[in-house]
């Protein structure tokens, strides 16, 4: 056990604003393949090709290709093969994906004015992550003991409790809940005196649930059946959960197991966002169905409500003597933040009746995400409240040295050997979000920091996905069935490095390495629609 005095007492000053962390934000801002099971099928390469209600979700002049009216509804199975059920996240789950209509209204012989309504899953969070890997004397507790030692707070005894601040004496925001846990519960005893421990190894597990629901408001046209044009307002609906339980083996001075400590964390995301989405689709040649699609997404605009309840379990035969074998703490808070603006182009040609094919390449800049801190707020003369907020610059600048800008590639083909049977194939290349030396950094002095419960990140490479699908019509009716296999690989670490000073103690050395990690999904998705 390697020891330190703890500080003199400093003053107190509570935050009220809050933000949020950059991995726990990339998270939610990101989108599935997911809608219909032909636009599925077709990897969701029909922002040109169009007349799927999917697309009013992508590039609403979509829509404006719609010559009957139509209702769709959209169910099936997400699987993750490689994973062992944990807590409520199972490795098997249903899944209700979509249901729409568009009714399509004839303004002359060629010029139709539509109008869409549909509900969408565009995230699904059902997935388990599992890790174990060697720390090598390094330890999760000895990061909120280094971040001490190296004056990112200075920890004090406040009446029974210790506390960070930073140098002026306000509260640090870089004292995030687990150290609050660790300085509490481990690394503290009753004299004040600091402690850490290093540590063998470690044992992971994450189950994430819950979804992004999107309901999507359209109206489009059609002008002389070559020029489309569409307008979609959406409002997204975010309810995640994550559930991870982290275990650490703590050795003593002579590298001898002396037991496990385990930190249990639940953390709960809902909110509301808001953004929309413009497009066009133009067929510029008059004799050839050759067509090119154009459109743009807002941010989205999203107020968000974080809480967690985390526990840290002292299962240690000796350690630091703490004030308590175990702890726990919960908070919650209310953020604001805006996700990148998204830009599309898509390509579509049919050949006679049998033959579609797509391209569709779309890039946003995850980069210039705004995280966002509630200042206060305000009423109008109409007695409405309202949030006042501004950006969290140094989260954002870490926003932006973390992730990048991505590149999704769509392609997709639909045959119909006969008549009513169509044959689909697709696939999707969605480049990295995360840049290769990212890393969670808790030593920000942000209030996404201070309200931060965990320190593991996952630095996901590329996404690939590949598509197949079947569909029947029959007079009125239409059944379709999708199957998607997707694969993104990753490296994980339990929490970040730390390196001292040339000229510091270089027993205080942290680094964790990482271990790779891989996310395989199955779906299958089921669709009945009806033409009138």
């Amino acid at each position: 056990m390697k020891k330190i005095l703890i500080l003199a007492s400093v003053v107190f000053s509570a935050m009220t604003a809050s933000s949020q962390e950059t991995y726990e934000m990339a998270n939610l801002a990101t989108e599935d393949l997911n809608g219909t099971a032909r636009y599925v099928g077709m990897g969701g390469a029909m922002e040109a090709l169009g007349a799927d209600i999917s697309t009013i979700g992508t590039n609403p002049a979509g829509l404006g290709l719609f010559r009957k009216s139509s209702i769709s509804l959209s169910a099936g199975l997400v699987s993750q093969p490689d994973a062992s059920s944990f807590g409520n996240a199972g490795k098997t789950n249903a899944s209700f994906d979509q249901i729409g209509a568009v009714y399509a209204m004839r303004t002359s012989r060629n010029s139709f004015l539509n109008f869409g309504v549909n509900y969408h899953k565009s995230r699904n969070f059902d997935y388990i992550l599992s890790a174990v890997g060697n720390l090598n004397g390094a330890s999760q507790n000895k990061l909120s003991y280094a971040k001490g030692y190296a004056g990112v707070f200075t920890v004090a005894n406040d009446g029974g409790v210790i506390n960070g601040y930073t140098s002026s004496g306000n509260y640090s925001a870089a004292f995030n809940q687990l150290d609050y846990l660790y300085y509490n519960a481990l690394l503290a005893d009753a004299s004040n005196t600091i402690y850490y421990n290093n540590a063998s190894g470690y044992d992971f597990v994450r189950g994430n649930t819950g979804y992004i629901g999107e309901y999507d408001f359209n109206i489009s046209g059609n002008a002389s059946d070559r020029f489309y044009w569409g307008i979609t307002v959406g409002v997204k609906d975010v309810h995640y959960k994550g559930q991870s339980s982290y275990t650490e083996t703590l050795l003593d001075d002579n590298s001898v197991a002396i037991g496990d400590v385990t930190v249990d964390d639940e953390r709960k995301i809902t909110g509301m966002g808001v953004d929309m989405k413009l497009g066009i689709i133009i067929r510029p040649v008059a004799n050839s169905p050759f067509r090119i699609g154009l459109y743009t997404h807002t941010p989205t605009w999203y107020d968000l409500t974080t809480e967690n309840y985390t526990t840290l379990r002292n299962g240690a035969y000796a350690s630091g003597a703490g004030l308590s074998s175990n702890a726990s703490i919960s908070e919650a808070y209310d953020f604001k933040a805006y996700t990148p603006w998204k830009f599309g182009v898509s390509l579509g040609h049919t050949v006679g009746n049998y033959l579609a094919l797509g391209l569709t390449y779309e890039y946003a800049d995850y980069g210039s995400m705004d995280i966002r801190v509630i200042d206060g707020g305000y009423y109008d003369d109409w007695g409405s409240y309202y949030d006042d907020s501004s950006s969290d610059v140094l989260m954002n600048n870490h926003t932006e040295r973390t992730l990048r800008g991505v590149s999704t590639l769509k392609l997709g083909a639909e045959l119909k050997p006969a008549p009513g049977l169509s044959l689909r194939l697709g696939y999707n290349y969605v480049s990295p979000m995360y840049e290769d030396y990212g890393f969670k950094d808790g030593s920000i002095e942000s209030y996404g920091s201070y309200y931060s419960s965990s320190t593991d990140y996952t630095n996901w490479g590329a996404t690939n996905r590949v598509t197949v699908g079947l569909g029947y019509s029959t007079g009125k009716w239409n059944f379709d069935a999708a199957y998607v296999f997707s694969h993104t690989d990753g490296d994980f670490y339990p929490f970040m490095s730390y390196y001292p000073a040339a000229d510091d103690d270089q027993s205080l050395t942290n680094d964790p390495g990482g271990v790779s990690v891989s996310n395989k999904q199955n779906k299958l998705l089921f669709t009945i629609g009806y033409r009138f």
